[in-house]
């Protein structure tokens, strides 16, 4: 926890509140819903009819950040004699939201759900994202159930997606998981979520998929009202969960591309110029890679816990750059797969706060039940590339742009004072600019020093700009 020298105190929340909302302005974000969109999303809220088929008897649980309220995902995972099956109920936001309506026009004009740190602008009003379609505990919603079977080494052998009414019994944590876990006491679906989870990261390795264990840098509201910057370590049950979200992305891909119609999250295999590049990173901080290695199997040898690896993962995310989706209706795109992830993949499981997924769900339930795909959802598909590309541009610009002015508030009476930190990024065309990771507090900055900068290493900086106004945050090299 960073020091309370280092936080935003209680009193000056409100005031960085109202700057968040001015920059959410300045994006050209509305957090205000209109009146036609509220009366409607009222109506929703109170008249939506659930699917005839009962699976209500499934003990299902969502496992969700402390306080959440916009559940989109339930699951109950059990054994088969020869293997397992995922239950996996998603949100029915289709059962809330009329095709060609007020929230469906607001919710293609937003394409999903912004978050600050003390409060989110929704992709739908809050009466559907946070309480009627939401799949609380206690209470019965609407929902696509999926149903994948998996064979004793965790390999899709089927599945299916069905309109369903279910009650979530549990809303659990990821700490409180992995608690549990680690202490072998909680519901069986637990103890499976570890063994399936593992299961399904060997599968991942095999495939040639990878996911980078960057640290995560968030802002943190605490008890006594003070936002504090920390970093965060996924803990092993967040993995596990990610494992049930991409199973299931990779079996809705698999039904929309048999079935020729859908869209897919797609990105481009790194291209060889790339990978030359890592490699040279990888030689300049002194971490063996060698030449019969894989970039993958490279990637899991990594440790985030070490400096030099911190600035080899971030230097591995700019193999990231250039995902996308497609649509298809008919011939598929020359490109159906996600290089991550190694396998067709689609965007299936967050609907209350992606609209993408309210579509690939609207389109498996059709396939699934050998049913034409609603004319609608045909309708849409070709222009929702370009509406997730823009709002999606628009979501990583507010994420930054809000950590970037809580740093300058945090480090505003800074200036001038001498900091640690790890280089973990230098500029190609000039070595003497890069990104400085602080070790405290948890700030991420813009430094330059006399020299190339030493990439990997541990570092003393001087902070010689916080502008709260331009959300700056400059250092230098101390000599």
């Amino acid at each position: 926890m960073a020091h309370a020298y280092y936080a935003v105190a209680p009193e000056a929340v409100p005031a960085l509140e109202g700057r968040i909302d001015l920059l959410a302005e300045e994006l050209g974000v509305d957090a205000a819903f209109p009146p036609e969109v509220l009366t409607e999303a009222d109506a929703a809220a109170g008249d939506a009819a659930l699917p005839a088929l009962d699976r209500t008897d499934l003990p299902l649980l969502t496992i969700d950040p402390p306080g959440a309220r916009d559940l989109d995902q339930a699951m109950f995972l059990e054994r088969r004699d020869d293997g397992y099956t995922v239950h996996y109920a998603i949100a029915d936001v289709a059962s809330f939201v009329r095709p060609g309506g007020a929230i469906d026009h607001e919710a293609h004009r937003r394409g999903e759900t912004l978050y600050a740190p003390t409060r989110r602008i929704p992709l739908h009003p809050p009466a559907l994202s946070e309480d009627a379609a939401s799949l609380l505990p206690g209470v019965v919603r609407p929902a696509l159930l999926w149903s994948i079977d998996l064979d004793a080494h965790g390999s899709q052998v089927g599945a299916q997606v069905v309109r369903a009414r279910v009650r979530s019994t549990a809303q659990l944590d990821y700490e409180g998981v992995q608690q549990q876990v680690d202490a072998g006491e909680g519901p069986e679906t637990l103890g499976l979520l570890r063994e399936i989870g593992e299961l399904r990261q060997r599968l991942e390795a095999e495939r040639g998929g990878v996911s980078l264990p960057l640290p995560t840098q968030e802002i943190e509201p605490g008890a006594d009202g003070a936002w504090r910057l920390s970093y965060r370590e996924p803990v092993p049950s967040e993995g596990w969960n990610e494992q049930i979200s991409l199973l299931t992305g990779m079996a809705a891909a698999a039904m929309m591309i048999e079935a020729r119609v859908g869209l897919v999250r797609t990105l481009p295999p790194a291209d060889e110029r790339g990978l030359v590049r890592l490699r040279r990173a990888a030689r300049g901080l002194g971490i063996a890679w060698p030449d019969a290695m894989p970039y993958p199997e490279f990637v899991r040898t990594l440790d985030p816990a070490q400096p030099r690896h911190v600035a080899m993962l971030e230097a591995c995310t700019g193999l990231l750059r250039g995902a996308g989706y497609v649509a298809f209706d008919g011939e598929l795109p020359a490109l159906v797969e996600h290089s991550a992830i190694a396998a067709p993949y689609a965007h299936a499981t967050a609907p209350l706060r992606r609209l993408a997924d309210r579509y690939v769900g609207e389109v498996c339930l059709a396939v699934s039940a050998g049913e034409p795909v609603p004319d609608w959802v045909r309708r849409a598909l070709p222009e929702l590339p370009k509406v997730m590309a823009g709002t999606g541009r628009l979501a990583s610009s507010f994420d930054r742009a809000v950590l970037d002015l809580v740093e300058a508030v945090v480090l505003s009476d800074s200036v001038g004072e001498m900091f640690e930190g790890v280089v973990i990024d230098a500029d190609d065309k000039d070595p003497e600019k890069g990104t400085v990771l602080l070790d405290e507090p948890a700030v991420e900055g813009r430094v330059v020093g006399t020299a190339p900068l030493p990439l990997g290493e541990p570092v003393q900086v001087v902070l010689d700009e916080a502008d709260v106004d331009a959300r700056v945050v400059r250092f230098r090299l101390a000599r």
